[in-house]
């Protein structure tokens, strides 16, 4: 059970404003919740999007900083509100303020897994609850917001990479604006979350790197957009979702012979998305 709940690698001189956070990559599953769970272990894993920080781990070479959960989506799910609970699953929660999010099990606390498949036999206690929030969610809450302080301190502006990674069967009725099925799909909720010019610039990234790209379908953002992302403030928040199936077996979540390949395209995107951020000089140096 890791002591801290993220893992934070900065660069040895920070030259971009653009932080790359990947909130469900997290694979330090305790042990009370492998022995309280009915499911296997294999099984815990398929909400999880493994590997996304692994294709992510050249962000430091870049001059941006990356932030990457050590605890998993199953424990607690950092994309959600930290009072997105589950009546269902949690003891004692309050059903005002249900949403669709939580009433199909994925809460804060989620109840289920992909497939909506039932992490545990019966109801969890709401203290259990809490602490997880306050051990988990918190601490990597407040590091993303610091370090998106320091962006604004050091560079006028933030950029929030949130990186995810989606299952292919997500994408079946989704075509790009070429009639292809898109293998990352760019989400800016609508374009509330960032500038326009940002997001134009960070779907451009991929497509150089040969990647079919969409938009906001089927997956346009959630509460780190939401929360983080704020234009007018000059705190950009763009969500990337890449197809889990381009690099590894969705059912083993063994990697592609070829993942070297695709980590090394999407860290060229990452490298072109940090240059975004790196268009003005930092103030310290001026």
């Amino acid at each position: 059970m890791s002591k801290v709940p993220y893992v934070l690698q900065r660069p040895e001189n920070r030259t971009s404003c653009v932080i790359f956070a990947s909130p469900h990559s997290g694979r330090d599953y305790p042990a009370e919740m492998v022995q309280q769970s009915v499911l296997s272990p294999l099984q815990l894993r398929s909400s999880e999007d493994a590997h996304v920080d692994r294709l992510y781990a050249d962000v430091p070479r870049f001059g941006a900083v990356m932030v990457a959960a050590t605890y998993p989506r199953a424990w607690v799910d950092l994309n959600r509100r930290a009072d997105e609970m589950d009546p269902a699953l949690v003891a004692g929660a309050s059903c005002v303020g249900l949403n669709p999010r939580i009433a199909s099990g994925l809460g804060v606390i989620p109840r289920v897994v992909a497939g909506g498949r039932s992490i545990y036999r019966g109801k969890i206690s709401r203290e259990e609850a809490q602490e997880r929030i306050r051990t988990v969610w918190q601490p990597y809450h407040r590091l993303l917001q610091a370090v998106i302080d320091e962006s604004l301190a050091l560079f006028g502006q933030s950029i929030l990479i949130d990186c995810h990674s989606m299952p292919r069967e997500a994408l079946s009725a989704v075509r790009s604006g070429k009639g292809r099925r898109p293998e990352v799909v760019i989400g800016d909720r609508y374009g509330a979350s960032a500038n326009p010019s940002i997001v134009i610039e960070v779907e451009r990234a991929f497509r150089q790197q040969g990647f079919e790209v969409a938009r906001n379908v089927p997956f346009a953002g959630a509460f780190v957009t939401q929360h983080y992302g704020h234009p007018a403030r000059r705190c950009h928040a763009v969500q990337i979702e890449i197809d889990r199936s381009v690099y590894m077996n969705e059912l083993t979540l063994v990697r592609h012979s070829d993942f070297n390949e695709i980590r090394a395209r999407v860290g060229a995107a990452a490298k072109v998305i940090a240059e975004i951020g790196a268009e003005r000089v930092p103030l310290a140096a001026e």
